[in-house]
């Protein structure tokens, strides 16, 4: 990414010099202050404190940072030797400044807890803490200045490390290019990016950065010049053909050269973009013009030109890219964009830092154009505009409580494990939501928990950088009064949807445990201990005993058809032509409910299996002492019995209507979410229809419902369908 920097000289008065004007009250007190306590206390790198707080201020200044922030360097340090800081550094110095330094303070001792990353972790999941420890840098601050505080902290170390010629650790390294560096570049801060990135490089890979570094130093002198010649050139050739346009430029920094020729398995001598100019020009026609312009100077490479303004890219960045052969037949690559391509590119949701990041491994799971992306813009937008105030001499006062940036990021929290693992959670979360998110076990057995050391009730709503350890139970489940929204236990979706599963469990277990001691009991009465359930199952239509369990001990299967089943396999038992029902020609009935044909005042009754309902085709079959069991023609139970007692079946139909009513089981399946039931519930209101039985159970994300209601027929069935399948969520509902 091309930074903003002019080819014409900068004029006097940067933003580091005016704050450095504005500065010097607020810093020297500052300083004063923590001079007196920081005397010979030196940090984790070996170097004296108050050192650090010179250079970090210095840092600071230079990038346009305001007093208070170069303030800060000092008191967040001094902050370790007082006993109540915050008390004292209020008093001194006012609430707000006293905020901005222990905020600071607070993130290195949190950054402290979650650097470590176990070797046992795959390439996949050190990427992704890394990233959380990115997300963490930022929600954590409530005031972005803490972020410039951190990464100015990081960079004097880094400076520190290469002045007196000491080897930082392995993870020091990794944690500034993979974190810090990556955090830079997000926010817009370029010259902390690229500098961060070089020096960390430098201990890294010693031996690559040498060979780069020593090719830049040879050919150094000629490139800047160059560069120079190439903008004076293309000024004037756009100037001659009326074109305004404004031109900056830059030379590769070495990380980034090392990374384009491990990206591309080039040379150093092969990388194309190692010299780069960028025009903006007020049209999309001028884009073009200015194309024309350049490859009428210089020979363009045909092979080197991508045309992102009539073909944008995913993420909605647009330019002209283009490399050409320039002064001295060294090759530049050149981009055109208008000015609001180049704001949505650096501050919008084009802007490509993801893809910056991913170097050449990939986007590690970070996808631009998100929701988190739009935040990012936002950050650089808040920043740049503090760094504006800073600059016209203005103060920049920013209350915590009512801060944008303090609400760019309080949609999410970012908490640890005892074992140093960040994770993640929706703003609000309780330590049960926490419990969940690490291990469904877990939130199963908790039972309480400490956050940052202190036992805490379990509806305590958690924060950014605390430390949560989840005090569980060996054995047992969650409670129901989690699920209830009032006592505030859970705030996620997938929290709740993990308890619910677990109590629609209990419940299947329940059924089974009853039909599995119903039909054993059964067994033991008619001699059949010995028999194999899984064959029983499958005679009896059932793809398990498990499921022969579930029907009978939900009373979907009786005991007597299992029975009849058994002495029909068993020759010693009786068969059906002992059964004495008097069998006569068809003669229809005309009373209400079911008539069965050919057979006089004969009991009957719906089978609980299927629920036949008017106008289902229906089908008889005799029982041992109950009558005539109905049951819908494709029943699978049904089908079974005609197969194996054809004799049992009588023909019956539906007789006069009445205001009878009928129950039904009807299966609904949606994506779980909170007020999925309520909203069901409503086209049922709204249709009228009873609902006498309701069983629930969630299976990962989603919802499996069983709803018994009662109708007088099913003319209406298809259209309360129907309304059911428009609920938000729903994926499927028909009758069982």
């Amino acid at each position: 990414m091309l930074p903003d920097l002019p080819l014409e000289p900068v004029p006097p008065g940067t933003p580091g010099s005016r704050v450095a004007d504005a500065a010097p009250e607020l810093q020297t007190k500052a300083r004063a202050f923590a001079s007196a306590l920081l005397g010979g206390v030196e940090m984790e790198t070996g170097e004296p404190v108050l050192l650090h707080a010179d250079g970090a201020c210095r840092i600071l200044s230079a990038i346009g940072a305001d007093a208070q922030s170069q303030a800060a360097a000092y008191l967040s340090q001094a902050a370790t030797q007082l006993a109540k800081p915050e008390e004292q550094l209020t008093k001194a110095f006012g609430r707000e400044l006293a905020v901005l330094a222990m905020e600071s303070r607070k993130l290195v001792d949190v950054f402290r807890v979650a650097r470590g990353v176990s070797e046992q972790e795959t390439a996949q999941e050190a990427a992704h803490h890394q990233e959380l420890m990115r997300r963490l840098l930022l929600a954590f601050s409530q005031d972005l200045r803490v972020v410039m505080l951190r990464l100015a902290s990081r960079l004097q170390s880094l400076r520190y490390y290469a002045g007196c010629d000491r080897q930082p650790t392995t993870e020091f390294t990794q944690e500034s290019l993979e974190v810090y560096a990556p955090l830079a570049n997000r926010l817009g801060l370029w010259s902390l990016k690229w500098e961060i990135e070089d020096l960390a490089f430098r201990f890294a890979q010693p031996q690559a950065y040498a060979r780069i570094a020593r090719w830049l130093e040879q050919h150094g002198a000629q490139r800047e010049a160059l560069i120079a010649e190439a903008g004076q050139q293309l000024r004037l050739a756009l100037a001659e053909q009326g074109h305004r346009a404004q031109i900056s430029g830059r030379s590769k920094h070495i990380y980034s050269i090392w990374r384009k020729m491990q990206g591309k398995s080039l040379g150093i001598d092969e990388v194309m973009d190692l010299l780069a100019l960028r025009i903006i020009v007020p049209s999309v026609d001028a884009c073009y013009a200015a194309l024309s312009t350049v490859h009428s100077l210089w020979t363009p490479v045909d092979t080197e030109y991508d045309d992102y303004i009539a073909k944008p890219k995913p993420n909605g960045y647009q330019s002209l890219h283009t490399v050409v052969h320039g002064p001295g037949n060294a090759p530049i690559e050149i981009q055109i964009r208008t000015q609001e391509m180049h704001d949505h590119a650096e501050q919008g949701f084009a802007a490509h830092w993801a893809y910056k990041e991913a170097g050449v491994q990939g986007y590690r799971g970070v996808l631009a154009a998100s929701e988190y992306d739009a935040k990012i813009a936002l950050a650089r937008q808040l920043l740049s505009l503090q760094r504006e105030l800073v600059e016209r001499g203005m103060p920049v006062h920013t209350d915590p409580s009512s801060s944008s940036a303090a609400k760019l990021f309080d949609d999410r929290i970012y908490v640890l494990t005892p074992q140093a693992r960040i994770v993640e959670l929706a703003s609000g979360s309780t330590p049960v939501d926490f419990a969940y998110a690490v291990h469904t076990d877990m939130g199963h057995r908790c039972r309480g928990a400490r956050v940052d050391g202190a036992l805490v009730p379990l509806t305590t709503p958690l924060r950014s950088g605390q430390t949560v350890d989840i005090v569980v139970a060996k054995q047992g489940g969650p409670s129901r009064d989690w699920l209830n929204p009032e006592l505030g236990f859970l705030q996620t979706q997938r929290a709740r949807a993990k308890v619910r599963a677990w109590f629609n469990a209990q419940v299947i277990e329940q059924t089974l445990t009853s039909g599995r001691a119903q039909v054993e009991k059964l067994l033991q009465r008619e001699g059949k201990t010995g028999v194999n359930l899984q064959e029983l199952a499958a005679g009896l239509g059932f793809r398990s005993p498990e499921q022969l369990f579930e029907r009978v001990g939900s009373d979907a299967l009786s005991l007597r058809q299992i029975e009849t089943h058994l002495r029909g396999q068993d020759a010693s038992h009786p068969t059906e032509a002992g059964i004495d029902l008097p069998l006569k020609p068809p003669k229809p009935q005309q009373h209400a409910g079911v008539l069965v044909v050919g057979v006089d005042a004969l009991l009957t009754q719906l089978a609980k299996c299927c629920k036949p309902a008017p106008p289902d085709a229906i089908c008889g079959f005799v029982t041992r002492g109950r009558g005539v069991s109905v049951h819908r023609v494709d029943c699978p139970n049904a089908r079974n019995l005609t197969r194996q007692h054809p004799e049992r079946v009588i023909p019956v139909t539906w007789g006069v209507r009445s205001n009878t009513v009928y129950p039904v089981d009807l299966i609904v399946e949606a994506s779980d979410r909170q007020g999925l039931l309520r909203d069901i519930s409503e086209v049922f209101s709204k249709e009228k229809i009873n609902v006498i039985g309701v069983q629930t159970q969630s299976r990962g994300d989603v919802a499996h419902m069983l709803f018994t209601v009662e109708l007088l027929g099913l003319e209406g069935l298809q259209h309360a369908l129907g309304m059911l399948r428009d609920v938000k969520g729903v994926r499927r509902a028909a009758r069982r």
